[in-house]
């Protein structure tokens, strides 16, 4: 059995606040480190889990900003590790790897929802996304990219509201693990670091000891993409194929779900330059 693990920060257990997971500001390079050591402690539980479920291959996605957060020197010996950017599949490249199952380790709530820590759909400057007219954050983009190459999202871990999310799309059977609880955007009551591994260990475990189906979205796709600021939309509709739907609105459509998520990684990132 091979498994692939991609490894956010924001839902990692005794991560609270934007500036922890910040690897561009000095003035939070302290509190950065050790964030850096709790998520590479909490992509360890998931290989344990894996390897004790029977993986016998496992490659871990370092899937935060820049993607080089995960302390190499500490990683487990039986994970490959992919770091860097950018990449084609963003949070989840070698998915398309051969790999029989996936666990989001670390994950959040897509932007806009109550009661999630720090929020945000692959980066601030988007305030929704809907595929096929329904909103996706992190979790949904990825798991449908992961689908196409069939392979399924089995287990999610992070706060509640991200477990929520996960449960609500990729339906119950999906495994999911909680560390801990919002009490804003930028506050949380989570879990001691090493009882959160523990249960995201357990939870792999349970979670690849059964068979799940991958997740997919209706052909044709649709991406619809609301902006924080109407000149975001402007440039994010220079992608070819694009079209401007509304003030803020880009939406790119298309049969194949992986054309469309590059269209979707092209237009946010255009978003940025002003």
């Amino acid at each position: 059995m091979r498994v692939y693990i991609s490894v956010d920060m924001e839902g990692v257990a005794g991560i609270a606040h934007e500036d922890q997971t910040d690897p561009l500001d000095p003035r939070h390079a302290a509190e950065y480190a050790v964030a850096c050591r709790l998520m590479t402690g909490e992509a360890n539980a998931a290989v344990e889990g894996a390897l004790a479920a029977g993986a016998t291959a496992v490659t871990v996605s370092d899937s935060h900003w820049l993607m080089r957060n995960i302390i190499a020197d500490e990683l487990h010996e039986a994970a490959e590790l992919v770091s860097g950017g950018p990449r084609l599949h963003s949070m989840v490249e070698g998915i398309d790897g051969g790999f029989d199952a996936a666990l989001f380790i670390g994950y959040h709530a897509r932007a806009g929802t109550g009661n999630a820590t720090i929020d945000h759909t692959y980066t601030d400057r988007v305030y929704e996304v809907r595929v096929n007219g329904v909103a996706f954050g992190e979790v949904g983009l990825n798991a449908a990219l992961a689908g196409t190459y069939g392979v399924p999202v089995v287990l999610v871990s992070g706060d509640r509201a991200v477990a929520a999310e996960a449960k609500e799309l990729l339906g119950e059977p999906v495994e999911t693990v909680v560390v801990k609880e919002s009490l804003g955007r930028f506050s949380a009551r989570s879990v001691a670091p090493a009882v959160a591994r523990r249960r995201i260990h357990d939870g792999a475990k349970r979670a690849l000891a059964h068979g799940h189906a991958p997740f997919t979205v209706t052909s044709p796709v649709t991406i619809s993409v609301d902006f924080a600021r109407t000149q975001m939309a402007e440039m994010a509709a220079l992608v070819p194929g694009s079209r401007r739907v509304g003030g803020r609105t880009v939406e790119f459509a298309h049969d194949d779900y992986r054309e469309a998520f590059r269209a979707w990684r092209a237009m946010y990132n255009l978003a940025a330059t002003e």
